[in-house]
């Protein structure tokens, strides 16, 4: 086990109720921090020198074109990947520090079944498509110890409803619901468990511009109600701005960009996050 730092750099805890409208607790040490992580693909850096740090209830959103490396530094931060470079720590809930590529597989199984979440971009990667969307709920609740047929039930059946799903669907596979559906039943069943940090990689990449403003709304108000920390990797800055209380801007594997959301929008300093803004007001 590991120390946390009080105050790692470069970001500072935000100060509470700033940004979007979730419950930031502002508390004195991060829930995840990350530093010094650098990882290349031959000649390539796909992670150069990067840290970061999420507090708890903080939505941090990473940002940049296609091959900036967020996808990467997600991987990396969810203990998915290993880098070549740099340490991951994460605060549990009793408040003892974990390195989180010191871990064992079997420990970190045990961290994504319970006080992690992720939301894969297609949908499809984080169901199993020959169970019913019950079954799919019920897994993960049976994978942190429940065992009643009747509650695990009922549990999946308020979690389609709360995803606004019909829950006369509880019985049906995913294979017979449309993309938005999908994704919202990956969502139920990664936060029926109540995870203290959820990682999303482009939760609304691939869907209908009217199916990614309404999954939108349903994730601001499902992350504001349940206190969750998220850490949100997106190309899409309106998702940002609508989500996230901070955000770091990304290029060619390094952040060169980072503070709160509506500073970093609203008055861009580097040039490339003026060309990012400049590129969505021109659209």
């Amino acid at each position: 086990m590991h120390d946390l730092p009080h105050h790692p750099h470069p970001d500072p805890p935000p100060p509470a109720g700033e940004g979007r409208g979730g419950g930031v607790s502002g508390g004195a040490c991060p829930l995840l921090a990350a530093h010094g992580l650098s990882l290349r693909y031959g000649a390539v850096p796909a992670l150069d020198d990067v840290s970061l740090s999420i507090w708890p209830g903080e939505v941090v959103a990473i940002v940049g074109e296609s091959g900036s490396g967020k996808t990467t530094l997600l991987r990396v931060l969810s203990g998915l990947l290993r880098p070549e470079a740099g340490e991951v720590l994460y605060r549990d809930p009793e408040g003892a520090a974990h390195s989180i590529h010191g871990m064992g597989e079997a420990a970190l199984r045990r961290l994504h079944r319970s006080d992690w979440g992720f939301v894969h971009q297609n949908p499809r990667d984080g169901l199993r498509l020959g169970v019913s969307a019950g079954g799919n709920i019920g897994e993960r609740l049976m994978a942190t110890g429940a065992r009643h047929y009747g509650c695990i039930r009922a549990a999946a059946s308020d979690w389609l409803r709360r995803v606004e799903i019909d829950p006369a669907r509880l019985d049906h596979l995913p294979r017979t619901f449309s993309g938005g559906m999908q994704q919202r039943l990956q969502i139920a069943r990664t936060l029926v468990t109540h995870p203290r940090l959820v990682f999303m990689d482009e939760p609304t990449g691939g869907l209908d511009v009217s199916v990614q403003a309404r999954l939108l709304d349903l994730i601001r108000g499902l992350v504001a109600e349940l206190g969750l920390s998220v850490l949100l990797v997106t190309h899409d800055i309106a998702a940002a701005r609508l989500l996230a209380h901070r955000m770091l801007v990304m290029r060619r594997g390094r952040v060169v960009e980072s503070g709160l959301t509506d500073r970093v929008l609203d008055d861009p300093q580097h040039e490339y996050t003026q060309l990012l803004v400049a590129s969505v007001l021109a659209a």
